[in-house]
């Protein structure tokens, strides 16, 4: 009999993310979900999953980690990792919240639109707003890693932001400059030299002012990630693509980004689901495909 595939939700979180248990079950998965997972746990639960399988059905089983906490995740996902050895490795998909694929749709979305504004990711001046948040954090993260000189932005004077640019150049070994944008000042400042603006704050809140856009006379490709009203930035549709905002920039909205980032953790649950062998899905991972379907549209 054709063994099952079976995805198992590790998350730290009291619930299990309802969007996330439905695009598993729609790719084909059956799930098993563990809720308050903390790190310690990680390496006796993978074991688990592995050992009860023979070597040849190993891949049918994969492990998901969610949560709210990108680096949480990322380090849950090593722990899976380190605690396997052949020949029973299981895949591994770490998207915390829906960041990894998110941030990965962003930023592909902006570099194509970069390219069409003739400029490059590679070299670009990117700020980051909503950095405190977990979409806003991994954004920034991936553009680093693409070549991009970031600036991560906060909404407020704590030290959060700071403290995460911190950890960030120490585990990716990438520089990260930090901004208050908390005020119409700090923002224009934070504007004034970039050349791609991707706003990822809190649902429903505006970040940027039609004004504060104005301003900015490099700003080439702005990009908001909340689909809640109003926008986070200031007069742009969800369904933008390309539109005009600012001097010159190109304007992408909420539900141009959501149906790359849909596509793409389909495209993932599916590869997953199919693969024979194991294979391990973080942001990276996400942002390579994500560039590919963001460049056959």
């Amino acid at each position: 009999m054709e063994k099952p595939r079976i995805l198992h939700f590790l998350t730290p979180l009291r619930n299990l993310s309802p969007f996330d248990v439905n695009m598993a079950v729609d790719a084909g998965f059956a799930i098993a979900g563990y809720t308050g997972v903390e790190l310690k746990d990680v390496a006796g639960l993978t074991q688990d999953a592995m050992f009860s399988r023979a070597p040849d059905n190993a891949a049918k089983t994969v492990l998901f980690i969610g949560g709210r906490d990108a680096m949480m995740a990322l380090d849950m996902a090593e722990a899976a990792r380190k605690s396997m050895f052949p020949p029973f490795q299981v895949s591994v998909f770490a998207d915390p919240s829906g960041a990894f694929t998110t941030a990965a749709a962003m930023v592909a979305v902006a570099e194509k639109k970069l390219g069409q504004a003739g400029g490059r990711l590679k070299g670009a001046k990117v700020a980051a707003f909503g950095a405190k948040g977990v979409v806003g954090g991994v954004v920034g993260v991936i553009a680093a890693e693409a070549g991009a000189e970031v600036t991560l932005v906060g909404y407020d004077k704590t030290a959060v932001v700071p403290q995460k640019a911190a950890e960030f150049e120490k585990r990716f070994g990438k520089r990260f400059g930090v901004a208050d944008g908390s005020t119409e000042a700090g923002r224009r400042a934070a504007l004034a030299e970039a050349d791609v603006a991707l706003v990822a704050a809190r649902a429903g809140v505006q970040v940027l002012s039609t004004e504060e856009l104005k301003s900015a006379r490099r700003l080439k490709v702005a990009v908001d990630a909340n689909a809640v009203p109003p926008a986070g930035i200031e007069g742009l549709t969800a369904k933008a693509d390309g539109v005009p905002v600012g001097q010159a920039a190109l304007g992408v909205g909420a539900l141009v980004i959501g149906n790359v980032k849909f596509r793409l953790q389909r495209k993932l649950l599916r590869r997953l689901h199919e693969a024979g062998k194991a294979e391990f899905v973080g942001f990276r991972e996400a942002f390579t495909l994500a560039r590919q379907l963001v460049s056959e549209s």
